[in-house]
């Protein structure tokens, strides 16, 4: 790679995980935009490290991506919080793994797929969150109707 290049892959990181992250900082979830934006530009440049250092090398670049695979998942799952009212960070810990990918995309130069999953993590997560709210409700009833009828 050349210059324009690398700075190409790093912005690019940059600016989707910034996307994807202050979606998670206006909504107060622990992994906001900076941890976001650190997530996939990290991706970006391990990724960028494995083509260079690989190059040449039959499966040194797949050999690299699967460890920053691997090191996101346990960040994830360190995300994930058990208690007795449920699991949550569950939705973090997903976005974490995505955005991890967003920079492997990046990082790999498949800058239409960075950008075609940069625009459906913001829908997914704004949208679902929308349409959350009135299935909650719906949800919260049902369980409700429930105890009634354990009670009666």
């Amino acid at each position: 790679m050349n210059w324009p290049d690398d700075v190409l892959c790093i912005v690019l990181a940059v600016v989707f995980g910034g996307a994807i992250g202050l979606e998670r900082e206006i909504r107060g979830k622990a992994a906001g935009l900076r941890t976001n934006v650190l997530i996939c530009l990290g991706a970006a440049v391990f990724t960028m490290i494995s083509r260079q250092m690989g190059a040449g090398q039959e499966g040194a670049m797949t050999r690299i991506a699967a460890g920053v695979v691997t090191g996101v998942g346990f960040l994830g799952a360190g995300a994930i919080i058990r208690e007795r009212s449920g699991v949550h960070g569950l939705t973090t810990a997903a976005t974490i793994w995505l955005v991890a990918s967003v920079g492997m995309a990046c990082g790999a130069g498949f800058y239409t797929l960075a950008v075609i999953s940069t625009v459906f993590a913001v829908v997914v997560l704004i949208g679902l969150a929308e349409l959350e709210k009135p299935l909650g409700r719906i949800r919260k009833k049902n369980e409700s109707e429930d105890l009634s009828d354990l009670e009666n």
